[in-house]
């Protein structure tokens, strides 16, 4: 079974800087996009920032300039290092993985999610 392990999630202070982590373990050929969703309360689900295995980046207005995304291919681990929080960037946020199985499925799986909290 696949499945994505986050970490690194706490309470901070605006202005202040955190970084999360999320590695992926089990029946992986290799990974395409590896990424970060938030969810705040009461609002949907939306990205936050993405990348590809060759290094492209994708990020949320909101984000940009603040926030960094990385990888590392060889430990099937993504990072988000966050910069500069605000207390809007209050949520649980999910790591995403789309992925080639051995059996060349593509399939995409959701981490359990890590709260982020910036105290104003």
């Amino acid at each position: 079974q696949v499945q994505l392990v986050e970490s690194g999630g706490g309470l901070v202070q605006a202005g202040g800087s955190l970084r999360i982590s999320c590695a992926a373990s089990g029946s992986i050929f290799s990974i395409n996009v590896m990424g970060w969703y938030r969810q705040a309360p009461g609002k949907q689900r939306e990205l936050v920032a993405a990348i590809t295995s060759r290094g492209t980046t994708n990020y949320a207005d909101s984000v940009k300039g603040r926030f960094t995304v990385s990888r590392d291919n060889a430990k099937n681990t993504v990072y988000l290092q966050m910069n500069r929080l605000k207390p809007e960037d209050t949520a649980v946020y999910y790591c995403h993985a789309e992925y080639f199985t051995k059996l060349v499925e593509y399939l995409e799986i959701w981490g359990q999610g890590t709260l982020v909290t910036v105290s104003s």
